[in-house]
């Protein structure tokens, strides 16, 4: 997995061009984790879920790459049909859709949908008639950071009685889907997942439906502050060994997020102010859990974003908070930190996922923008995508 962290220089260079915070993201790091997906399971496609991070040039780059995008609402759908894409490499794969999603599916010819309750059925085919679609089922992860399973998926003796309805409305019934949770560290989940949805494949052909497509969702994990790190390539041989064994013939593919994004953004911070409370250092940076930090509280990260700080001195336990009004707004406590003053950067690292897009205008801040890593090599000033923008397609 591509860890990417400037340098000591480059983060001067960049904090005394740029005003902070703001983020940097760099293109091909994020190309090195698809890559590494793509060697590791080659028989498994990949539609990446852009609502982690949708910075255009990711999604440029992993176009040209010949990826596919997982979709969720019509901001999404318009967006992509707006840089080219084509809705036939889109699925939208939120299991309810509005009104407006399912015109802009439409329109921009998204003809692959997952679901998972019968009042879907008749919802998409009026929209989309003789569209492909995927029940998508509830699966068992206990350990997941982020648990999807109980929001969402059919349990899984009703998923092929919900096929049948599909069908008897004219949609396609094409496969399967299931979500093990994000960040997950085994493949233990996925392998129990994949044993029942062949027990699924099986039954379906026996009541005359041919399933053809098979979606394991995300989840793979990026590394953090406290947890192990993730052996992604065994991970993934583990993967593509069952899915080999059990889907020879079946169309295999996953909906990556975090783990492609996740390692590839850097966020540069500036200390705004120093107190020294309960014989501890505060340092309070001009970005927080309502700007790019917003994953501490949206994605169940606390803590878990690396910092790092290229400061002299002797390190001592300190306490990093955002820059609002709100008493939530405390980052880390007791990280070992050399002596900060007033203006000194502060990077962090593997921030590149739910970060600014879910961030907010709370207490008047505004959203950091992003700015490429790679175009900073070729351009004396590189374009600087404005997030504020991009969060509210």
């Amino acid at each position: 997995m591509k860890k990417f962290c400037l340098t000591e220089s480059e983060l001067h260079e960049l904090a005394g061009r740029y005003p902070t915070p703001f983020l940097v993201a760099s293109v091909d790091a994020m190309e090195d984790n698809y890559e590494l997906l793509r060697r590791e399971m080659p028989r498994v496609g990949i539609y990446y879920a852009i609502k982690a991070n949708p910075t255009t040039a990711f999604i440029r780059r992993l176009n040209e790459r010949g990826a596919c995008f997982d979709v969720a609402s019509d901001g999404e759908i318009r967006m992509l049909a707006g840089m080219g894409i084509p809705g036939s490499r889109m699925i939208y794969a939120n299991p309810v859709k509005d009104r407006r999603g399912l015109t802009a599916a439409r329109e921009c010819g998204v003809r692959r949908f997952t679901f998972d309750d019968a009042t879907e059925i008749g919802k998409i085919a009026a929209y989309v008639p003789g569209a492909d679609v995927l029940v998508r089922i509830r699966v068992r992860n206990n350990k997941a950071v982020v648990d999807l399973n109980t929001k969402f998926g059919a349990a899984p003796e009703e998923a092929l009685p919900l096929l049948e309805q599909a069908r008897e409305a004219g949609l396609n019934p094409i496969g399967i889907c299931f979500h093990v949770g994000s960040q997950s560290l085994s493949t233990a989940s996925y392998e129990e997942a994949l044993l029942l949805c062949r027990g699924l494949f099986d039954e379906a052909k026996e009541r005359g439906l041919t399933l053809t497509d098979l979606d394991i969702g995300g989840g793979f994990p990026v590394p953090s502050v406290s947890g192990p790190e993730p052996d992604l390539v065994h991970m993934c041989n583990r993967i593509e060994q069952v899915t080999e064994r059990l889907f020879p013939e079946t169309k295999v593919w996953a909906e990556p997020g975090r783990f492609l994004c996740g390692t590839a953004v850097n966020l540069v911070t500036s200390v705004i102010g120093t107190k020294e409370r309960n014989g501890s250092m505060w340092y309070i940076l001009d970005d927080g859990v309502y700007g790019a930090f917003s994953g501490m509280i949206y994605d169940h990260w606390q803590g878990e974003y690396p910092l790092k700080f290229y400061g002299r001195g002797p390190r001592e336990r300190a306490s990093f908070v955002g820059p609002s009004c709100d008493g939530i707004d405390v980052l880390y406590r007791d990280v070992m930190a050399p002596p900060l003053s007033i203006g000194d950067p502060v990077l962090t690292l593997a921030i590149g996922a739910y970060s600014w897009v879910s961030a907010s205008h709370f207490n008047g801040f505004l959203i950091a923008p992003t700015i490429v890593y790679e175009e900073q090599k070729c351009l004396k000033q590189a374009p600087v995508e404005d997030n504020r923008k991009e969060a509210v397609v």
